[in-house]
């Protein structure tokens, strides 16, 4: 048998990055619409997930094409994009807020609408990553997942939509909190089954996490981002010199260490201020600094806002780790940063 440590050493570093990552529900809608209809669903944070459970309806891509949604039909946009439902593509629009709700089955809430046609009935939830938007994984994702198409490679999906569809239709106490914890594990299946088969693309982020050596740092850095990741810790990781190390890190990545460390953290951070509404003197000491000033100084130069604006409740700011950072962005050394 392998102990701890060589099962670790072995598991491949992606998957030990998707580890951490799940969907935490946080509100969620059962549509009963009659033609014709038309809901426009706008831009937000949360991931957004939809089953249709009765009959089918059109759907509106980010990219502005239509698509037709059958029954039994599910699609997730991972970082929350624009897009639409409709009873067919000529409908006429109602944004989601002119949406009239009410409270059904105890945690589920029912929305009415449309014309006297053929009624539809779909399932919607805003689904939270625990992680920001700007991770790396979430980032490349693309803008919309079809349950179609990667159910050919996860046999467990149609099952789980099959019970999500009697769920909806049984109306029972408890429903709501079934219901997101099928769209969680859909939602980890379609992402799993993204990343097996090769998330798309064979170079940039994901080729470093999968590269034996690097990707075990990688890991690393996002399973713990407030370890004390000095160059020479991480060329531990690694089994290597510290040259050697920060040299390959360099090559792979496209940044240096320090550089990544810094915005791994401030992305956590950013995640503690605005998710868990953490103070920012706890933050900075979570993440080793010796003082408040320090540690929002170099929140700044990495997210381009001082972390007051995201404890305040403002959580649009400019990309996280989108590509090499300027010299000055590197954290200041008597912090504990690399």
């Amino acid at each position: 048998m392998l102990d701890n440590s060589s099962r670790t050493a072995t598991r491949d570093p992606l998957t030990e990055m998707l580890r951490g990552l799940r969907l935490e529900g946080v509100d969620y809608a059962r549509y009963r619409m009659a033609a014709p209809w038309c809901l426009l669903f706008p831009a937000q944070a949360a991931a957004r997930f939809h089953f249709m459970a009765e009959r089918g309806c059109w759907l509106r891509t980010p990219e502005g094409e239509w698509h037709r949604l059958e029954q039994g039909d599910a699609v997730l946009m991972p970082r929350g994009a624009e897009h639409a439902l409709a009873s067919e593509p000529s409908a006429q629009a109602k944004p989601l807020g002119r949406c009239a709700f009410e409270a059904c089955c105890g945690e589920i809430a029912d929305a009415h609408g449309g014309g006297d046609g053929e009624d539809v009935q779909f399932f919607s939830a805003s689904l939270c990553f625990n992680v920001d938007a700007q991770h790396p994984l979430l980032r490349m994702m693309p803008e919309l997942m079809w349950v179609h198409e990667m159910a050919v490679h996860e046999p467990a999906i149609p099952p789980l939509l099959s019970t999500m569809s009697c769920e909806l239709a049984l109306d029972r106490v408890g429903a709501g909190g079934i219901l997101t914890r099928l769209a969680d594990v859909v939602a980890a299946a379609l992402i799993r089954s993204w990343v097996e088969r090769g998330c798309g693309s064979p170079t940039g982020w994901v080729a470093a996490a999968r590269d034996p050596d690097i990707g075990r740092v990688l890991a690393a850095i996002h399973l713990d981002p407030s370890g004390d990741w000095t160059v020479e810790a991480l060329a531990g990781v690694m089994h290597a010199s510290r040259s050697a190390f920060a040299e390959r890190f360099a090559a792979i990545v496209g940044e240096t260490p320090a550089r990544y460390v810094a915005q791994v953290r401030m992305h956590q951070a950013r995640q503690w201020l605005v998710r868990d509404r953490i103070k920012i003197a706890v933050v900075a000491r979570r993440l080793g600094y010796d003082s408040e000033a320090s540690f929002s100084r170099a929140f700044k130069r990495v997210i381009g806002a001082p972390p007051s604006r995201f404890r305040a409740g403002e959580t649009l700011g400019p990309p996280l780790l989108s590509g090499p950072l300027p010299p000055s962005s590197v954290a200041p050394q008597d912090h504990g940063e690399p």
